[in-house]
């Protein structure tokens, strides 16, 4: 973690330059990442309203929180697991740690959670949703949201630098964790026989500590909150513990 430390300078750097190289041939830039979760909820407002009847108040706040948790949980592993081989000039060349790489990965991720949050609050003014004093508990879910995610980056990312068809497997597996996680549709909905995929899957925990401020206007309850919090850090240590094992060898294979 000292070591780290001494190395915020670069990894503010690479935040800031992974921001830029994202949207560098954008007409409209980082209004992008606004725009996007936007279309997406529309699209699936329409679609849900015209094919399936949910039952769910104000369903453009409920799928809207939920896919933008997601598109930083999917952004943020995909360009971890690049971000190694994206840099193996400086990991080749330079005495820095191979951690910041992942690490400013995630955090900039956070950056666009963030300013995807923007219209994520027109939304719910426009519609009336009320908000209420929960809602500051915000900032702490997208802690526990960014820890887990870092914890499943620093595993995949040196695996990722060693296996390159990793990255085009986790791609899939991120397709289905996306159904597998109700983040635009309500459990309620699920048949009995795969309600246990969706209960026990992580992503879901995580997920309701970010939407549950938002949408239902109340902190996680303690046993949830817990459990999410729990899953974080086990994540993390198990990241930490893989990719200090992995770290000597990843200059030889990227």
């Amino acid at each position: 973690m000292k070591t780290l430390y001494g190395h915020r300078d670069l990894i503010l750097y690479l935040v800031a330059r992974d921001l830029k190289v994202r949207y560098r041939r954008s007409v409209i830039g980082l209004v992008w990442t606004m725009l996007q979760p936007l279309l997406t909820m529309a699209v699936l407002a329409v679609v849900f309203s015209s094919l399936f009847r949910f039952n769910i108040r104000n369903y453009p706040v409920y799928a809207l929180a939920g896919i933008l948790f997601f598109n930083f949980f999917q952004q943020s592993i995909i360009t971890s697991m690049n971000s190694l081989r994206g840099n193996a000039g400086l990991i080749t060349k330079l005495p820095v740690p191979t951690a910041v790489f992942p690490i400013s990965t995630v955090l900039s991720g956070v950056v666009n959670l963030l300013l995807a949050c923007v219209p994520l609050v027109a939304i719910v003014l426009i519609t009336g949703h009320p908000i209420k004093p929960a809602i500051l508990f915000l900032p702490v879910s997208i802690l526990i949201a960014a820890v887990f995610t870092l914890g499943a980056g620093l595993i995949l990312s040196p695996l990722a630098a060693f296996f390159h068809d990793i990255v085009e497997l986790v791609g899939v597996f991120m397709t289905l964790l996306m159904y597998m996680t109700p983040s635009f549709y309500p459990m309620t909905i699920v048949p009995e026989k795969f309600l246990w995929a969706v209960r026990y899957n992580p992503v879901r925990s995580i997920m309701e500590v970010f939407r549950d401020p938002i949408y239902y206007g109340k902190i996680p309850p303690m046993n949830h909150l817990l459990l999410a919090s729990g899953l974080a850090l086990v994540a993390l240590a198990i990241g930490v513990f893989t990719f200090r094992r992995m770290s000597d060898r990843i200059a030889l294979y990227v």
